[in-house]
């Protein structure tokens, strides 16, 4: 049997979010066993490319599928992993390509509540569109733009999404992210100099955006943490660890952070609560021991956006608190019940925050502010109380939200939607006098597709 050929192309050798997923999607390919698989790397931003390593035995074999992007048969199956706007596009831009005979995009899509028109139509030049959420799957379905003639100015149609859709969640590796109790030696001694017992943990970019505008709104998580326990006596109040980045590990990236967070601390003088910043390029493995250490005990994020939220999920394996804003992707496994969702609105994006993605015209969330301030404080107080409702997230994250099970939920997406055959190859039989008796017969290829 020749396997079908599937080729992926995203960036699998980046510390980045699209990074893990094309990681997490490739692993779910060669787990399947039914494929030929080759990967086309591509670069994503300034986002270092040392996430993959040869020595690591889940690394090796997706290195080992990492290729130029020639081969000697059109794909049966292509799937890309980047912005919509970039879907079966070629280099320049400008010219639409069919790479495979069947198209895949997948995407975290959008934070916001609108998807750009470019999007939009870089949707439709798939032939199947896989998100990571309900919520960027909603956008993009609720997303309407007029198609408008540039000579009369008159609406003539509309752009909307046409391709079929579907949602697979970003599985967590259980053998990496889960409770622990022996840690990574670098984590531990950095975090020795900490002199607080307890303290409250942010993860994640720290991008674009005034103070209170950025997505993840990181310096509103850092001026509301200063004015809930300002006030607090210096031997009983917690800390804050950032561990966020701009978009690189490099001095500059560290320095431009550190000067963000002195400006917030300014206002504050001597009577500021201690906030850390922990820069640099962890490992998945340092990154657990990281959420695992006994003086992390509850993740805050105050996020205005999620196309689902990676680090949450990674988090909330420890059975620890999340205490995080009440919109967007990971709501998809963050349940109600067993995690502190802050209440807050829908507001317009900043100019400082928007770009070609994120539309000044589009709305995000922003939490309130004050109602955060009170929770932070009450899970200081009261921290048994919440520890016992997150362990329970911890077991909901572990049986419904793993790796394996995203294997398994990608395994039925594709069957339903592009199932190639494999090529069936007759050897020919050989008489005695050594003559073929028939040539080869050799069954082709067809693709099934489900109309939707």
């Amino acid at each position: 049997m020749i396997k079908p050929l599937v080729v992926i192309q995203g960036p699998v050798a980046t510390r980045s979010g699209y990074g893990n997923h094309t990681r997490d999607i490739a692993r779910s390919l060669i787990a399947m066993d039914k494929y030929d698989l080759k990967i086309i790397s591509m670069r994503w931003g300034h986002c270092p490319m040392t996430a993959l390593n040869e020595l690591d035995p889940k690394d090796k074999p997706i290195i080992d599928c990492i290729v130029n992007d020639k081969f000697d048969r059109q794909p049966d199956i292509f799937i890309q992993i980047s912005v919509p706007n970039e879907f079966c596009m070629a280099p320049d831009g400008k010219t639409e390509v069919r790479p495979g005979k069947f198209n895949i995009g997948i995407t975290a899509g959008v934070e916001s509540n609108v998807m750009p028109a470019d999007c939009i139509q870089g949707c439709n030049r798939m032939d199947l569109v896989i998100t990571t959420s309900k919520h960027t799957s909603t956008i993009i379905k609720q997303t309407i733009w007029d198609k408008v003639n540039e000579q009369t100015k008159q609406k003539e149609d509309e752009l909307k999404i046409t391709t079929p859709i579907e949602e697979l969640f970003e599985g967590a590796d259980l053998d990496v992210y889960k409770k622990v109790h022996e840690l990574d030696k670098p984590v531990v001694d950095e975090l020795a100099q900490l002199k607080e017992s307890f303290c409250f943990l942010v993860v994640g970019h720290w991008i674009k955006g005034d103070i209170g505008e950025d997505r993840k709104d990181i310096g509103m998580t850092i001026k509301t943490f200063l004015e809930t326990f300002k006030n607090t006596g210096t031997s009983k109040r917690p800390g804050l660890i950032l561990k966020v980045s701009g978009a690189t590990f490099s001095i500059i990236d560290r320095d431009m952070l550190m000067a963000k967070i002195a400006s917030i601390l300014k206002g504050y003088g001597n009577n500021a609560p201690n906030v850390y910043l922990l820069h640099g390029d962890l490992s998945d493995a340092e990154m657990n021991s990281l959420y695992n250490h006994p003086k992390v005990k509850a993740m805050v994020s105050f996020t205005k956006g999620e196309g689902f939220g990676r680090p949450l999920l990674e988090f909330s394996l420890t059975g620890k608190p999340i205490i995080v804003s009440n919109w967007s992707g990971h709501l998809d496994f963050l349940h109600n019940e067993y995690t502190t969702l802050l209440p807050g609105q829908l507001t317009q994006v900043h100019p400082s925050a928007a770009d070609r993605f994120i539309m000044k015209e589009s709305k995000w969330f922003t939490v309130q502010y004050q109602y955060a301030s009170k929770i932070l404080k009450d899970v200081f107080k009261h921290y048994k109380k919440y520890l016992e409702r997150s362990r329970k997230q911890g077991y909901y994250s572990r049986t419904n939200f793993s790796l394996e099970k995203m294997t398994e939920k990608f395994t039925e997406i594709l069957g339903k939607y592009a199932q190639p055959e494999r090529v069936e190859l007759t050897l020919p039989k050989l008489n005695n006098s050594g003559q073929n008796d028939s040539p080869p017969k050799i069954k082709l290829p067809k693709l099934k597709k489900v109309n939707v």
